[in-house]
């Protein structure tokens, strides 16, 4: 069965996603990896989805409300919805982790967006164009908290509206374009 398989050319850090549908239920499956002492997402919050996972090989770091929690392997971790949270691999050994968030709604495309976002720019460094479309696109169900999102908001609007004057929202080649950023095959 096919995965959408990402991958931080930056942090090495590499997702395969793909939808399942039981009892109704649509949920997304996650595989990941990160390479030793390597980097997860940054702060984020996922406003309508739960994620839960179980570390295979590796130690799992976690910061989710404001405290943090070693994982290792065989143990899990849950990642409520609504609570900011971020990860990485803290050992020097790879982390390799699956896992699942429930429901999908549309994260999987959102995470497709700013793995290419993140590809297209340095290190730590996203087009700031591309990040706010993607941003204010999914701004219902997820941010990533960079900066506080009152700021966000405005700032984020702003260079939209800039960059769709500029023309950088043209065609479809464009980091993190909705037309080619379609999700997770359905297993």
């Amino acid at each position: 069965m096919a995965y959408l398989r990402l991958q931080n050319k930056h942090t090495g850090e590499i997702l395969e996603l793909r939808r399942h549908t039981t009892n109704g239920q649509q949920d997304l499956e996650l595989r990941g990896t990160v390479p030793p002492n390597g980097d997860g997402p940054p702060m984020h919050i996922h406003y309508s989805q739960d994620e839960e996972g179980m570390v295979t090989t590796g130690t799992l770091s976690v910061e989710v409300g404001g405290r943090r929690i070693d994982a290792n392997a065989g143990e899990k971790v849950m990642l409520p919805r609504g609570i900011p949270h971020r990860w990485w691999n803290q050992s020097d050994q790879p982390l390799a982790f699956h896992g699942r968030v429930t429901p999908v709604d549309d994260l999987d495309k959102y995470l497709q967006a700013i793995f290419e976002i993140m590809n297209a720019g340095p290190k730590n460094r996203p087009p700031l164009f591309y990040l706010a479309h993607a941003s204010l696109r999914h701004r219902r169900t997820q941010a990533v908290l960079v900066m506080p999102l009152a700021i966000q908001a405005v700032l984020f609007r702003m260079l939209v509206v800039l960059g769709t004057v500029m023309g950088r929202y043209r065609g479809t080649e464009w980091p993190g374009c909705p037309a080619r950023c379609t999700g997770a095959p359905e297993a």
